[in-house]
């Protein structure tokens, strides 16, 4: 199985793309779509749009896997990252995905087995669990990552 995980963001949007076979996880690859900075937020969405989509048509994922948006002080900063994770949504069910979403404390829980771990225990897990050398730079590419593990991990419980 094949699966796209995205850590949503108007800024920086983080993705993953992670082969899972068996109990084992193959990093196929992963990075983050940025946008500038003081650019309209129509412009920065199409960006995502348009960058998801070639992403997408580029490694055929079968699934996607996003964070839900969870509580943020700032609600300017909440509405725009809501506004990507709708069209990072809206990308996977064009290309006729199935779209799963999980909270920060279900990815934490699955890959730590502790609802509260902070970035750096995340980021371990994640360089653990595709084998890689170094941990996945930059964090919101970690957390893409964590995402797709996270759908592989609880797609095996279901």
């Amino acid at each position: 199985m094949r699966i796209i995980g995205i850590d949503p963001g108007t800024g920086i949007l983080g993705f993953g793309v992670v082969d899972v076979h068996k109990d084992k996880f193959k990093l196929v690859t992963a990075g983050v779509i940025t946008t500038p900075a003081h650019t309209p937020i129509d412009e920065r969405l199409e960006e995502i749009f348009d960058g998801l989509t070639e992403i997408i048509a580029e490694t055929n994922p079968e699934s996607m896997s996003i964070e839900k948006l969870f509580f943020s002080q700032n609600v300017t900063t909440a509405i725009s990252v809501a506004q990507a994770r709708g069209v990072a949504m809206l990308t996977g069910r064009r290309a006729k995905l199935p779209i799963h979403e999980y909270t920060p404390q279900q990815i934490k829980q699955t890959l730590t087995g502790y609802g509260k771990a902070d970035k750096k225990q995340m980021q371990e897990m994640v360089r653990v669990q595709l084998a890689l050398t170094e941990v996945p730079k930059p964090d919101d590419c970690a957390d893409a990552l964590a995402a797709a593990i996270t759908h592989a991990m609880m797609s095996r419980t279901a």
